[in-house]
């Protein structure tokens, strides 16, 4: 193949892909606007109208008051509907076997059994994983409210010598 074409060929082949290739880099961001201090008494300014600071949907105390009243309320509002759905199992498992309890444990009353004090032990057991879960819970929506803008970009996968976690950190250009 003589060097002519070979030109030919590259010049040809860049002109197909440098539409592609150029869809690749990214936009060139816009300068950023000044900010407009509305508030002219002395102390912290304001910060800038374009700021990235993304607020949750709800406060952190609002979220674990809510997951506290009812376990993954406050979950099922910061969007996070998996744990809010494993709060809410078990509940239900807990409240379940508390009433289960209660009932076998009168029915051991009933019939003067000796058992009466191990199924008033395990009533008791079950309703301080109630509250637990309750309290566990309204701490982990207020913790899941106060971490809302940490980068999702978290990926922890196996290595050969044990576990690895890696985050990914979003720089300005």
């Amino acid at each position: 193949m003589n060097a002519a074409r070979v030109r030919w060929l590259a010049v040809a082949a860049w002109l197909a892909l440098a539409p592609r290739l150029a869809a690749q880099q990214p936009p060139t961001a816009s300068p950023p606007q000044p900010a407009v201090a509305t508030d002219t008494t002395p102390g912290p300014r304001l910060a800038p109208l374009d700021s990235t600071v993304v607020k949750p949907p709800i406060t952190p105390m609002g979220a674990f008051f809510r997951s506290l009243m009812v376990p993954g309320w406050g979950q099922a509002t910061l969007g996070r509907k998996v744990t809010g759905g494993i709060m809410v199992a078990w509940e239900g498992v807990t409240l379940g076997m508390t009433i289960k309890t209660s009932h076998e444990l009168a029915y051991y009353e009933n019939i003067h059994s000796v058992n009466v004090p191990a199924k008033e032990q395990e009533r008791q057991d079950w309703l301080v994983l109630l509250v637990f879960n309750h309290l566990f819970s309204g701490l982990e929506a207020y913790v899941s409210a106060h971490l809302w803008d940490f980068p999702p970009d978290l990926h922890i996968q196996a290595l050969p010598h044990g576990v690895g976690a890696s985050v990914s950190i979003p720089l300005p250009h």
